[in-house]
């Protein structure tokens, strides 16, 4: 028996440190780690001891006598790995060891965000031998998660149960969490510089790459980040309203983001309504009249920008048809990706199903309407002219950026902020900026999964403490208990750690009365409201 690693790994990478065989692949140091889809584990080499399922954080690992028919093909992308990639070496340089010399001093770091990233910096730092750590996490929100609460869809439960990692970091000894306080507004980085020798800014990223073409800016036009964060919940965006009258939506990008948006759209809302889906977004997809989904891609099926197991993963609902518009070709050695494209490229469509459909080789050059949108103009490579796609959404997913932080150099062309390896770095002066950090998708743009962060951040904390062992950073002048002060006299509806576990327990109570993971709040006064009902405050 051997296991096999299933849809949505995070590549958290945990499984690799347990291995004892290294069978695990691309492991972090390998060729292709950061880029990698999910991880694998080759057959020839597990002893099928089981220790990579135990702690694996969405329980992705299974046996292979465990794989069901909606995870079987999951052998053959395994199987593909290895054949292209033989059996690998043992990683040269991994996730790095602390060493057991410590840092007479304590070393004080404030991480802004409370992420992935932010967790795991956190979990690294007060895990370290080489250095006595104190965290204090500053989160804008009164819920922790980011991009596991407010980015990954709703149907991917197992993905979303790496919070319970999280958890555990926060209740951590070492820890003081502040939420509901906004850096740039309640305090300034440099108040946070007074009472830290390093502040770690872990704030993902929260604009988006634009089309630019005529009418782009029409009503009806809106970023898929938008509507992914409507239906997450998140109350920056829980009153904006989607046009979800016409049978068809149009998504410009064959990404992640664009796959989730086209599967919750499609997706019977029974199906929803088990999962932490945001109320206001289930009432609204239940009287939708979307019927159609069409995916455009401006490059050929080859170079779609998901998963394989995202693509996979659209074939989970038996009443959505997956289509492909032209014939795509696939031999023995075409990519597994290709190969499933035309696979569905190969299904007859059904009278009356719901359908996503993809269309490669296709580039919009014109939203069309008056006020409203009401179709996009297209242009098909090969084709003369061009030809007008009825639609009354269209949904843009080709890319996010991240925005600039105040008093920190900012890259506009990648989008993140000047950094070497976490250091943010100042390139007029040629030097780094003392005591500024930064780690997650503002470091290196969004690219990755969710465990990606974990080696990005530790990337970061290492270079952070690094520096703290050298003498490079700044003194806090202010102690903790200063700091405790300042957060309750500029923010004194904050609470701390206690506090969202309250607002967790209360928001997983209300899901298991209706049969859901959980009813999220969406608004900041009922958080408030219902932490201080419970009397939490700051740790």
């Amino acid at each position: 028996m051997t296991y096999v690693v299933t849809q949505n790994c995070c590549n958290d990478a945990t499984c690799v440190e347990v291995c004892p065989v290294n069978c695990i692949h691309p492991a972090p140091g390998e060729p292709g780690y950061a880029s990698a889809e999910l991880l694998h584990i080759d057959p020839r080499a597990c002893i099928d001891c089981g220790a990579c399922a135990e702690v694996c954080p969405v329980d992705a690992i299974v046996p292979d006598h465990d794989i069901t028919d909606a995870t079987r093909r999951y052998l053959d992308v395994n199987a593909a790995f290895f054949q292209r990639a033989g059996s690998p070496e043992p990683a040269v340089a991994g996730r790095v060891k602390p060493t057991a010399t410590a840092h007479p001093e304590r070393l004080r770091v404030a991480v802004v965000g409370s992420g992935p990233s932010a967790f795991y910096a956190a979990e690294n730092l007060l895990s370290r031998r080489d250095v006595d750590a104190e965290v204090t996490m500053i989160e804008r929100l009164p819920f922790a998660g980011g991009l596991v609460r407010y980015g990954v869809a709703p149907d991917h439960a197992k993905t979303k149960s790496i919070e319970r990692t999280f958890q555990r970091t926060l209740r951590r000894p070492g820890l003081t969490a502040y939420f509901d306080v906004e850096v740039g507004a309640d305090l300034s980085s440099d108040e946070l510089s007074a009472h830290h020798h390093a502040v770690l800014f872990a704030s993902g990223t929260s604009e988006d790459r634009r089309l630019g073409i005529p009418g782009a800016d029409l009503a009806g036009s809106h970023s898929a980040r938008e509507f992914v964060a409507w239906y997450n919940g998140h109350p920056d965006f829980a009153d904006r309203t989607f046009d979800l009258s016409h049978p068809q939506v149009v998504i410009v990008g064959n990404g992640n983001v664009a796959l989730d948006v086209a599967r919750i759209l499609t997706t019977d809302v029974d199906r929803l309504r088990h999962t932490d889906i945001a109320e206001h977004a289930l009432d609204a997809l239940s009287a939708s009249a979307v019927r159609n989904v069409m995916v455009l891609g401006r490059r050929g099926p080859e170079a779609a920008a998901c998963t394989t197991p995202e693509l996979i993963g659209l074939a989970a609902d038996p009443g959505v048809d997956i289509t492909v518009d032209d014939a795509v070709s696939a031999g023995d050695e075409t990519p597994l990706k290709v190969q499933i494209l035309a696979e569905y490229g190969r299904r007859a469509r059904r009278p009356g199903s719901r359908t996503i459909d993809f269309r490669f080789q296709t580039t919009p050059v014109e939203l069309v309407g008056d006020t409203h949108l009401t179709g996009v103009r297209v242009q098909r490579r090969g084709i003369a002219g061009s030809a007008i796609v009825d639609c009354g959404l269209l949904l843009q997913s080709i890319g996010y950026r991240g925005a600039p932080i105040p008093g920190l150099p900012f890259d506009t062309t990648t989008g993140t902020v000047a950094n070497q390896a976490g250091r943010v770095f100042d390139s007029v002066s040629g030097h780094p900026v003392r005591g500024r950090y930064v780690a997650g998708w503002i470091k290196r743009g969004p690219t990755g999964v969710i465990g990606t962060n974990r080696f990005c951040a530790d990337e970061t904390v290492h270079c952070l403490v690094s520096d703290f062992h050298n003498g490079l950073l700044r003194q806090p002048t202010a102690d903790p208990d200063a700091f405790a002060r300042l957060i309750q006299s500029r923010s004194p509806h904050s609470f701390g750690a206690d506090g969202w576990i309250a607002i967790d327990r209360h928001e997983r109570a209300q899901g298991r009365r209706l049969g859901r993971p959980r009813v999220k709040f969406i608004d900041t006064e009922s958080a408030r409201m219902t932490v201080a009902a419970e009397e939490g405050g700051p740790r």
